[in-house]
C-alpha cells in the first residue's frame, strides 16, 4: 500500500518499527485498510523529525504508538470525537480537520472492535485496537 504518509515519514525521518504476528479479522478488507491508514497518517503526521512509530500486532490486537508532542492524558480519549483536534485549526495546506481518529472508532465499532488511545509519557499517543 502506497499513501502519502510514507514520503512524509522519509522526509521527517521517522523509523518505522514492526512486530506482526499473523492474524485474522473478519470484517471488510477496504474499511479495515483504511483504518490501518489513518492510524499510521496521524502517527507520521503527528510526531517529530527523526521520531519513531511502533507498530505491533498480535492476538487480534493492533497497537500504534508515536513520539510526537505530549498530549495530555485526560484529552486523548476525547479525540475520537468528530473535529477533535490536539491543537486550534490554522487552516493551512494539508492541515486534519479532526476526523482521522473519528473514522477509525467508527470503523473499529462497525467491526465489534475496541479501540482506545492513550498518551505516552514521554510524548506522543499510542492507539490500541483490539478484535473480538
Amino acid at each position: 500500500m502506497t499513501t502519502g504518509f510514507s514520503d512524509r515519514a522519509r522526509e521527517k525521518q521517522i523509523t518505522l518499527h514492526l512486530t506482526l504476528e499473523p492474524t485474522v479479522v473478519t470484517g471488510d478488507p477496504i474499511l479495515l485498510r483504511h483504518l490501518v491508514r489513518n492510524l499510521l497518517a496521524n502517527a507520521v503526521t503527528y510526531n517529530h523529525p527523526g521520531g519513531h512509530v511502533h507498530v505491533s500486532l498480535a492476538d487480534r490486537t493492533l497497537r500504534i504508538s508515536n513520539t510526537g508532542a505530549p498530549v495530555p492524558s485526560h484529552l486523548a480519549p476525547h479525540l475520537f470525537e468528530p473535529f477533535r483536534r490536539l491543537t486550534e485549526r490554522t487552516h493551512t495546506a494539508g492541515e486534519g480537520a479532526g476526523l482521522g481518529l473519528a473514522i477509525v472508532a467508527s470503523i473499529a465499532h462497525a467491526h465489534h472492535a475496541h479501540v482506545t488511545a492513550h498518551a505516552n509519557e514521554d510524548g506522543g499517543l499510542t492507539v490500541t485496537l483490539t478484535f473480538p
